[in-house]
């Protein structure tokens, strides 16, 4: 991409997601997530009620009077980006790809972070590590994340989520909020999620195209998957193929649904035909009236 096109890209969703920011988050942004966790406060001599089990022995021995700790909510938030860079995101069937709407999910997002002065990071993988950029706070940390989701060819074509999730998971020792942001066109990473929804707050956006679970009828074509590179025959005189292709799109969609689930990972379904704004709304405001 040429540089002045891909800074007028970059400006255009920033100021998408600016605007979003403005009418829906503003105020309301923390109040979506939960667990953020507790940190030391101080000791304090002990009164009758408090819970003996945060008596701290080491200060009441010396001071010979019990004392015990106390601890506040953490004010921070880490929300971290976990994105899919693999070749199937860079499909689109409109004039609108997975990709550039996973880049206005992803913009909003770290943008309603900034806004309450909690830090982002971002992981972006392939079937490989594509970039790995550490939680910082501030609009300049933000924008390069942007500038990295446009800027960075993969150098793989497939899809490991499995890698990224362990990744995070390894590396963010302290709760925080983790969300997926990929059209899960992928396997083997349930045990991985398991792990990671154990520790921390995880969202899963799912980012789809129609043609991902409806296949035109056609006479028959050569179809060739972007990731593997493998091509086959589809459509027309192929008895019962657009009916396999959609039942094989909705066993897979429910599995996923009913995965994410079990572990606790709430689910947001966005298509490219979609106003992504909107959808991130209607989500973190359901989540929000829950919590009540």
């Amino acid at each position: 991409m040429e540089s002045s096109r891909f800074l007028q890209k970059v400006k255009k969703i920033e100021i998408i997601a600016s605007r979003l920011v403005d009418n829906f988050f503003t105020g309301g942004y923390r109040s979506v997530f939960k667990g953020q966790g507790i940190e030391f406060d101080e000791v304090r001599e002990y009164t009758h009620g408090d819970d003996i089990r945060l008596v701290d022995w080491n200060v009441t021995s010396r001071m010979g009077v019990p004392f015990t700790k106390t601890y506040k909510e953490e004010r921070e938030i880490t929300l971290f980006l976990i994105i899919d860079l693999s070749a199937s995101v860079f499909y689109g069937s409109g004039s609108i790809s997975k990709r550039e709407v996973e880049s206005v999910v992803f913009a909003i997002l770290g943008l309603s972070a900034i806004l309450n002065n909690d830090r982002v990071g971002g992981i972006f993988f392939s079937d490989r590590i594509e970039r790995w950029v550490p939680p910082a706070k501030g609009k300049k940390h933000v924008l390069r994340l942007i500038n990295d989701l446009f800027s960075i060819t993969p150098g793989g074509k497939g899809s490991d989520l499995s890698l990224a999730l362990r990744t995070v998971c390894e590396a963010q020792k302290r709760r925080g909020i983790c969300i997926i942001i990929s059209d899960f066109r992928t396997s083997g990473f349930w045990n991985e999620l398991s792990i990671l929804a154990r520790k921390h707050d995880c969202i899963a956006v799912k980012i789809y195209d129609p043609a991902d679970f409806w296949f035109p009828e056609t006479g028959a074509i050569e179809i060739e998957d972007p990731e593997t590179g493998k091509a086959i025959l589809a459509g027309g005189v192929f008895h019962g193929f657009n009916k396999n292709y959609k039942e094989y799109y909705e066993r897979h969609h429910l599995e996923w649904l009913t995965e994410c689930h079990k572990r606790g990972v709430e689910t947001l379904e966005i298509g490219s035909s979609d106003d992504p704004g909107m959808k991130l709304y209607e989500f973190f405001q359901k989540r929000k009236n829950r919590a009540k």
